[in-house]
């Protein structure tokens, strides 16, 4: 029977304890569906209908309208790659420092790609990349009341076993197309929860200036001289920070420090 919303409050808000620090979150319960319209959206309805653990895993194994950044959409061959949602309740997070969990979650994707290819970047703000190529993408959405972040439904698609992509999708990558062999993907969510619950406790537990500082060290293009487009203009930049609201700080050739949210300006690849 569900708790009253007084119960659901306290539980969401409240610090888990650290002697549970060893007891693993992310991944303790699996939802696993052959067909869903979306995890992120199935995520987010349950979560308007019931109680649902911290760390519960929704999976799919196709998604008929996957979702990603800015209503951008998100292709998967059925059973080829991993699809899923994960629900958590980072209370301790404030509101205005929750990109926070953005480079909790992009650096637990690294630690997993790395289990495979050494060198995984992260392409502000969220999307892994391996070399040049997008391997995976990440969509947070975070539901927010007063001071609090009562919850985040973490959606991440990451290519396993697709070869073929759709023309329009500008720089696919997947691991079989880096690694030159099938995975299993049964063995690869295993291993992906795992990194993604060590990181989720140093976001609980641990130094979060070396959660900053690692996303940065991680940061595809960081204090390199590349080519931007931002209000239909091209220029010449390095980025050279973010700031805890999650903009980017990107330096222009005649020293002026400009500071971009998402969508604002596009990598020229």
């Amino acid at each position: 029977m569900a708790g009253s919303a007084k119960d659901l409050t306290d539980r969401v808000h409240k610090k888990p304890a650290a002697k549970n620090i060893s007891v693993m979150t992310i991944g303790s319960n699996i939802l696993f569906y052959e067909t869903l319209e979306s995890t992120n959206t199935t995520a987010s309805s349950m979560l308007r209908n019931t109680e649902l653990a911290e760390g519960t895993v929704i999976q799919a194994a196709f998604q008929s309208s996957g979702r990603g950044q800015s209503g951008n959409g998100w292709q998967s061959e059925s059973g080829r790659n991993l699809l899923i949602s994960v629900v958590l309740y980072p209370g301790s997070v404030r509101p205005g420092e929750q990109f926070l969990i953005s480079m909790t979650i992009s650096l637990g994707m690294c630690d997993f790609t790395d289990r495979y290819y050494k060198g995984s970047r992260i392409k502000w703000p969220n999307d892994i990349y391996v070399n040049n190529d997008k391997i995976a993408g990440i969509l947070i959405e975070n539901s927010i009341m007063g001071d609090k972040i009562e919850s985040s439904v973490v959606g991440i698609g990451f290519n396993i076993n697709q070869e073929k992509f759709d023309a329009g999708i500008p720089n696919p990558a997947s691991l079989k197309m880096i690694t030159g062999m099938d995975h299993d993907t049964g063995i690869c969510l295993k291993q992906m929860l795992a990194s993604l619950d060590k990181r989720y406790k140093q976001l609980l537990y641990g130094d979060r200036e070396t959660i900053r500082d690692e996303y940065f060290s991680r940061l595809y293009r960081a204090g390199e001289w590349h080519n931007y487009r931002s209000s239909g203009i091209e220029f010449k930049g390095k980025i050279s920070g973010i700031l805890p609201s999650g903009k980017i700080m990107i330096e222009a050739k005649d020293g002026t420090l400009r500071e971009f949210s998402f969508k604002e300006v596009n990598y020229i690849m």
